[in-house]
């Protein structure tokens, strides 16, 4: 790629796509190309055609997704199966038609099985089962870096696939009906503060900045006390305020900053092509090249309860937290193995603790 190469980024409003299109524009880059959902619609095939035959973008990073935590998993399966798909398709298809000189699909670690040995590589992908929750959009994500390998091994095209970790930063996900856990505890435990403190103006104007299932700061008290409540939000009889999350704590997690895995993103589509892939089969042994994703993380984890603690001491909550065991856990350890990108010559900059800082003051100001 060169300054002024024309790339587009799908998905440029989101969590990864503008943390990617932030750190194009601070290296220089002046051609990029970006439609929000409005402008263009990703699930509409004719749309996209018409699109890349017009705006012809030399690079396609294909960041546009339905996205969500384990609620929002499993309350809209058929949703994250079909709308992913959709767009996939419809990108992927396009940039080979029109001759993209290379495209980079970013999926998820969550395409690896429930029972993967820890740290997940690359050659775990469908050697077992997924795991439940967030089966639907795992299969859609397998199916892109899939549709990404096999496009490339008929048709010559150059589609890298990447697998990041669990991503916080600008730009995330805070509304509770939808969220990941990260950016999902920073709200609920800001909120559990300003409600331990009384503060009723901060709670309402938090909910007139981010309503919570249509509930904001106009709303009667006992009607938000009442959604609070519903989000894990109490106060007992010896008025302390207790937190209630969801699961046992006990999983693991890693978290990757999302403007790290921006970098990375750029020094991959600047550093490597699918024929380095094939390069690196022993074709000696098998003709089968699959596999060919890269996982993008740290190699580090911590669990649920643990980082919990993290976010409540930064915030300054001084209430109760507790674990509703009833609810489900998700995978119990989802750690990456980085080794591949590594060895290439990337490694992340921001640990967690710096991210959550940089996080809650981000959500503050904005």
């Amino acid at each position: 790629m060169n300054l002024n190469s024309k790339i587009y980024i799908a998905g440029h409003l989101g969590l990864v796509g503008s943390a990617i299109t932030k750190k194009l524009r601070e290296r220089g880059f002046s051609h990029l190309i970006l439609r929000s959902r409005e402008e263009l619609d990703l699930m509409d095939q004719d749309a996209v055609s018409n699109f890349f035959q017009h705006e012809k973008p030399e690079y396609v990073i294909l960041a546009a997704a339905k996205v969500g935590g384990i609620i929002a998993n499993t309350t809209y399966r058929a949703q994250f199966i079909y709308e992913n798909i959709q767009i996939q398709n419809n990108v992927i298809h396009q940039s080979y038609l029109n001759k993209v000189k290379k495209l980079l699909f970013l999926g998820s670690t969550c395409i690896y099985p429930q029972n993967a040995p820890q740290p997940m590589s690359e050659e775990c992908l469908l050697t077992d089962t997924l795991e439940y929750t967030n089966e639907p959009y795992a299969i859609a994500k397998i199916a892109g870096l899939k549709m990404c390998e096999a496009y490339n091994l008929q048709y010559g095209t150059n589609f890298i696939s990447v697998m990041p970790t669990n991503l916080y930063g600008p730009n995330d996900n805070f509304n509770l009906e939808t969220s990941h856990v990260l950016p999902a505890m920073i709200r609920k435990i800001h909120l559990a503060k300003c409600f331990e403190n009384n503060d009723w103006d901060l709670i309402k104007d938090d909910l007139d900045k981010r309503p919570i299932e249509g509930i904001n700061g106009s709303a009667p008290e006992d009607n938000i006390r009442n959604i609070l409540l519903k989000y894990g939000i109490a106060i007992d009889d010896l008025k302390t305020v207790k937190l209630s999350l969801w699961g046992t704590g006990k999983p693991l997690r890693e978290f990757l900053w999302s403007e790290d895995m921006a970098e990375a993103c750029i020094f991959l589509l600047e550093n490597y092509d699918f024929k380095d892939v094939i390069n690196s089969f022993d074709h000696s042994k098998t003709n089968k090249i699959r596999n060919t994703h890269i996982n993008i993380g740290t190699g580090k984890e911590i669990s649920i309860m643990e980082l919990a603690f993290s976010i409540k001491k930064n915030i300054g909550f001084k209430g109760e937290i507790v674990w509703d065991s009833s609810k489900p856990d998700g995978t119990m350890r989802k750690l990456t193995d980085p080794s591949k990108l590594h060895k290439l010559g990337w490694k992340h900059k921001t640990e967690l603790a710096e991210g959550i800082q940089l996080l809650y003051r981000h959500y503050l100001n904005n």
